[in-house]
């Protein structure tokens, strides 16, 4: 059956390539991006590949952009907007941090909200969360990121729970992507070399963190989204999803032993 879904931050990587593999099995999708910019480029896409998207922008921050969920009756919502930040909890400024849960965990709740509205009136509907595995087990220096993807997979699996209760048939899944290329965890590890200068107290070890990230992503992360985008295009059209879908599964596998081992 098609369904009407709607992904936020669908301007790149994981976002974009989940809404036009959505598409191409003939559900209409709206693809929302943060700005104007980023809007006319998915449109140039659509263009170019010959797949209709419904674009516009939508910056889950700004309330006003939210209403615009208000008349549409959607059958998936899928949160995956975000932004990242790092840096050591022993220094990073906490308004860094602060502005990091405002849109990955407040203004995705709020929009979450007005969704569900008219999914429990009409009993039917599916609220996907884009977490991370980065929320299964503290990672040093990204926390200000991991913390927000910790509280977006507990409230996930809250919300499932609650509306279990609810009995409305309104399902509620968790997608935890591990590391892909696509430029995110670059940025993201980056920006705390744009405030850590000699008064860090990490200054000294700033090139062997770096050198360090870059052997790490080298040798972990996926070269194609192939495999989430997978897992996302079957929590959308599953009558029951499960809670969580992982990929790549081999990281999926890392994490779990690394709980069992303390991590």
């Amino acid at each position: 059956m098609n369904r009407t879904i709607l992904i936020t931050g669908a301007g790149t990587g994981i976002g974009r390539d989940a809404a036009f593999a959505l598409a191409s099995r003939g559900h209409r999708v709206f693809a929302t991006v943060h700005d104007e910019a980023q809007a006319e480029a998915l449109r140039t896409e659509c263009e170019r590949r010959r797949q209709p998207l419904e674009v516009f922008k939508l910056d889950v921050t700004s309330a006003r952009d939210r209403e615009r969920l208000r008349p549409l009756a959607l059958d998936v919502l899928i949160n995956n907007a975000a932004i990242g930040d790092s840096g050591s909890l022993a220094e990073v400024d906490v308004d860094r941090i602060r502005r990091t849960f405002e849109v990955n965990v407040f203004a995705t709740l709020e929009l979450t909200q007005l969704a569900l509205q008219g999914m429990i009136a009409r009993q039917r509907g599916t609220v996907l969360f884009v977490s991370s595995l980065a929320g299964r087990v503290p990672v040093p220096f990204l926390m200000p990121y991991s913390m927000t993807k910790f509280a977006l997979s507990a409230a996930g699996a809250a919300l499932r729970a609650e509306m279990d209760q609810l009995r409305r048939n309104v399902q509620v899944a968790l997608i935890e992507p591990g590391a892909f290329h696509t430029g995110f965890n670059q940025s993201m590890t980056a920006r705390k070399y744009e405030w850590m200068g000699r008064q860090s107290y990490f200054s000294a070890r700033v090139a062997q963190m770096q050198a360090k990230e870059a052997r790490v992503f080298g040798l972990v992360e996926a070269a194609s989204t192939r495999s989430i985008v997978a897992r996302i295009v079957t929590a959308s059209e599953a009558r029951r999803p499960r809670l969580r879908y992982v990929a790549p599964w081999i990281q999926g596998a890392m994490i779990r032993l690394a709980r069992m081992l303390g991590a």
